[in-house]
């Protein structure tokens, strides 16, 4: 696992307590730096990451909620939710290249997910690019142009 990859699964890590325990004052700060010690680009980077989601999470959800067609973001599982959220943010306000987002949200999903997981947050991140690189364009469903296979749920 490369060194962001790791940086990540613990963003998502945190994303998700917060998600579910969003009542509790979490040490996000904290909670980074015991898992990524020592390693301050990447504690720059992981923190970016985070407080970026925390700050455009009304956008990022709109954002999704557009994307998943049919689907509430209540009914979303923790997990799939979340990795939406950071790879959406990634994408839409971090200049990460949509391929690579893309690609980490997919090993994310595999890993923390259940079996559908990895093709539903591919359909849902491809519809989301597509959609603000065209946003006057009525979009179907494909991957084509990130060589990333579409077979998710619709």
């Amino acid at each position: 696992m490369s060194r962001r990859s790791r940086a990540r699964q613990v963003v998502l890590q945190l994303l998700f307590q917060e998600d579910l325990n969003s009542s509790r004052d979490l040490d996000w700060r904290g909670f980074l730096t015991g898992r990524l010690k020592g390693k301050l680009d990447l504690l720059e980077f992981a923190g970016a990451l985070f407080a970026g989601v925390r700050d455009n999470l009304a956008g990022l959800d709109l954002s999704i909620q557009r994307a998943t067609h049919n689907w509430k973001l209540a009914r979303l599982s923790a997990t799939d939710r979340n990795v939406l959220r950071l790879a959406a943010f990634e994408i839409l306000h971090f200049g990460t290249p949509a391929k690579v987002a893309i690609n980490e949200a997919i090993d994310l999903a595999r890993r923390f997910g259940n079996a559908d997981s990895a093709s539903f947050v591919n359909g849902v991140l491809d519809r989301l690019y597509r959609d603000q690189a065209n946003p006057t364009l009525e979009t179907q469903p494909s991957s084509v142009g990130l060589g990333i296979p579409s077979d998710g749920p619709e």
